[in-house]
């Protein structure tokens, strides 16, 4: 195996194939290319197979047949922590430890300092609401961090994406439960993490698509419709 260079960010889906242990295909002659730079929403009824894409690529499961490149080299051919060293998921459910929000963000990576996530959050709109927080950017966020709200903790995520720096950012979006202060900062957070860099967001809601610049429509692991 060898180490992934730093990625532009095109990817290929080539007649990619995928099921789970039932033998039922989950995706189903996946072909698609996503330009270097490019947002893609993936749109598509629960179980249509829109999160098994973001699962393939970050090669938490690995297809049955066909092949997913990455600036036209295959993802099986990179060490697994290559790869996903430059690929930041977030989650619809946010995993946070019981620990202050300065932590959860650098996952003691000694490398960032405090000044350089400040820095980060005021440049993706989050800066403020952490400092009105007690204690800061030092506020324990308890276990699983029971003491933000969800859209908090989704933001909380994107910051730590964001500090990552990844070549792809994956975001399988969660903002059904999110009240409007928090959704008008998670939009604008959304615009900033996404420029220049390919990526994919697996979508709930049209405020998310609307500045996409492909949409692809999924149904039962097949694409029905891009555009």
């Amino acid at each position: 195996k060898i180490t992934a260079p730093d990625f532009k960010g095109a990817i290929d889906f080539k007649s990619v194939d995928f099921s789970y242990s039932n033998g039922k295909k989950v995706i189903n002659s996946i072909n698609l290319n996503i330009k270097a730079g490019q947002t893609v929403a993936f749109v598509g009824a629960s179980g249509a197979g829109k999160s098994t894409i973001a699962n393939l690529l970050s090669r938490f499961y690995d297809i049955e047949s066909g092949e997913i490149l990455i600036d036209g080299m295959n993802i099986n051919d990179f060490t697994l922590n290559s790869l996903r060293d430059q690929i930041a998921v977030v989650l619809q459910d946010v995993f946070l430890f019981s620990d202050s929000i300065l932590n959860n963000i650098i996952l003691d990576n000694s490398k960032i300092t405090k000044d350089q996530v400040i820095a980060a959050a005021k440049e993706i709109g989050i800066n403020d609401f952490i400092e009105k927080l007690p204690g800061g950017y030092d506020y324990n966020v308890k276990e699983r961090g029971v003491m933000l709200s969800s859209g908090q903790r989704q933001l909380i995520a994107f910051l730590r994406a964001y500090m990552s720096n990844p070549s792809i950012l994956i975001l399988d979006e969660a903002t059904s439960s999110i009240d409007t202060y928090s959704e008008e900062l998670l939009q604008k957070a959304v615009e900033i993490i996404t420029k220049d860099r390919t990526s994919i967001i697996i979508a709930h809601r049209l405020a998310t698509i609307v500045n996409a610049d492909l949409i692809v429509v999924m149904d039962q692991g097949r694409i029905v419709e891009t555009g």
